[in-house]
């Protein structure tokens, strides 16, 4: 027999109605926060950053494909890495279908990682995948908008991610051992080399030709992103996190 809560019909109706108050104002306040981040002042780029694409090497403003403004979805793969994040693989399925209609808004969308362009194209068809992925092997895009971090940083014991200090000391000496070093492995490396890169997203806008960063975000930042988690939080026992990954996002991404 479950252990939740049970009701009646009638009680059922009046909680739900309780709770789509609630629903309705954090839509509310969702709308405000959406308002607050288009109105960030924008930062004009100044670095000449080259990426690898499938069609050659572009600049950061051909990578908008004639488009104003262009997405950007920091994926976990460096460039030791044997397969992408499993975790940036489940965002990734999400988002593939979402590009053609971005793009119908005037937006650009693609995937950004360290790793040499070959390795991006090998695994996109083992993924099935159809998203513009670009290689920044060779630039300091990723490391610039802290989603990649050197082994200089981690021996500091502090990197800089979420826009604070983390100490990534403990998940370091933890070694081969635990949920990190198990997410490692599925991507072919160890503690290490799998944390010198981290997830997250960025927003450019392109003016006059001039490419202006406008946001970024990370961590539990990119949950919103995350449309499994959305149908995930309205399922009757939510998230169920007990895998490695999640693990992962607790202990090291926690907000």
């Amino acid at each position: 027999m479950t252990e939740h809560t049970t009701g009646t019909r009638e009680q059922w109706l009046a909680a739900r109605r309780e709770l789509l108050e609630a629903e309705k104002d954090l839509t509310r306040r969702s709308d405000e926060l959406t308002q607050q981040r288009q109105q960030l002042p924008w930062v004009r780029i100044e670095k000449d950053y080259r990426f690898e694409t499938d069609e050659g090497s572009a600049s950061l403003p051909e990578l908008f494909r004639g488009r104003s403004q262009l997405l950007i979805y920091h994926f976990m793969f460096g460039p030791d890495y044997t397969a992408g994040c499993p975790a940036c693989s489940a965002i990734a399925d999400g988002f593939n279908g979402s590009v053609v209609h971005l793009e119908n808004h005037d937006v650009a969308m693609m995937a950004v990682s360290r790793a040499p362009i070959a390795k991006l194209q090998q695994y996109k068809r083992r993924m099935g995948w159809t998203f513009p992925w670009a290689s920044s092997l060779g630039n300091d895009f990723n490391f610039d908008f802290n989603a990649s971090f050197s082994e200089e940083q981690q021996r500091e014991g502090n990197v800089e991610y979420n826009y604070r200090s983390i100490d990534v000391t403990p998940v370091l000496e933890a070694g081969g051992e635990g949920p990190v070093a198990e997410m490692a492995a599925t991507c072919g490396t160890d503690t290490a080399t799998y944390t010198r890169e981290a997830p997250g997203m960025s927003a450019f806008a392109l003016e006059d030709s001039v490419v202006y960063h406008t946001y970024s975000a990370y961590a539990r930042g990119l949950d919103a992103l995350w449309g499994m988690y959305q149908w995930l939080d309205r399922a009757p026992k939510g998230r169920n996190e007990t895998g490695p990954w999640f693990r992962r996002h607790d202990e090291y991404h926690k907000d």
